[in-house]
């Protein structure tokens, strides 16, 4: 194992299998961040979701894959030459991966790669000689999803943060206004079916307990952008509030705690939620951006 590796693991209390997975993939997240910093991808794109929220700004949940959006709209934007450079980093590091991009309809704005590899041969690299391994499936495949939005709405706002591990490197990232924005309006306009994200709510509160402030501009324009809202409609705080209380009403909080439980070391803060926290919460808390 790369002495690097041995370095990033320390972080992690570990005390299961799935702590081990999860540590697996977070040390994969890292160093395929690393690679698309060789490619010179991030002149081109930024770091947000809650993959970005975790690695630069201190989110205490796990969060499966690394979403990206162009800074300018590209439909011609090519994210294969970027993503060779994380099958190479990866490779570096002794973890041999296939790094594929998945071919979609020409008109989508979304363009898409998956990182894989098998779970067990890759957790007996890093934790070697380990009984903890033996119940785990040996087909089982470790799989990360890269998005890269190509044509974004406009008004996010970025800043360059550092990352050390597993070498010092710069990522351009959101800024947490932006950020928090772009998760109001997951919250608001995602499309659950019978499956509430629970993950959603759970970075919701995250967001109002470190007051941050929500680049309501941007949040606007996404709606916009997805037909939630027209450039007619009056948009503010107290219209924002509305909406938000609206949803909470709609919502099954049963299946967001359940949505959220294996994302979490302690769950015991989900206890109170309910349309009336979310609804107390929001009106007391939510802060805009000037």
């Amino acid at each position: 194992m790369h002495s690097s590796i041995s370095d990033m693991l320390e972080k992690y209390k570990i005390k299961s299998i799935d702590d081990k997975k999860n540590a697996l993939k977070e040390i994969v997240q890292e160093i395929s961040l690393l690679g698309l910093y060789r490619s010179g991808f991030y002149h081109y794109a930024a770091f947000y979701g809650g993959t970005a929220l975790r690695v630069f700004y201190g989110l205490d949940r796990f969060s499966e894959d690394l979403d990206f959006s162009l800074l300018e709209r590209d439909s011609k934007f090519e994210l294969e030459k970027h993503i060779r450079f994380i099958k190479e980093e990866l490779s570096a590091y002794g973890f041999e991966m296939t790094v594929e991009e998945k071919i979609k309809d020409s008109q989508n704005n979304i363009k898409s790669a998956f990182i894989r590899g098998n779970t067990e041969i890759h957790l007996l690299k890093i934790f070697p000689a380990t009984s903890l391994i033996s119940g785990l499936n040996k087909n089982d495949v470790l799989k990360i999803k890269l998005e890269v939005d190509i044509n974004p709405p406009q008004g996010a706002e970025y800043e360059v943060k550092y990352h050390l591990n597993p070498i010092p490197f710069s990522v351009r990232v959101f800024s947490e206004p932006s950020l928090f924005a772009g998760k109001v309006h997951a919250l608001l306009c995602r499309k659950w079916g019978n499956r509430v994200k629970g993950r959603d709510f759970y970075d919701f509160v995250w967001y109002l307990s470190r007051n941050t402030k929500l680049n309501l501009k941007h949040l606007q324009n996404r709606m916009i952008f997805s037909g939630h809202l027209n450039h007619e409609s009056k948009f503010d705080k107290n219209e924002l509030i509305n909406l938000l209380i609206k949803r909470f009403n709609e919502i099954d909080f049963t299946q967001a705690k359940d949505d959220i439980r294996p994302f979490i070391k302690d769950s015991s803060s989900l206890d109170v939620w309910s349309k009336e926290f979310f609804t107390a919460i929001t009106k007391d808390k939510l802060l805009i951006q000037e």
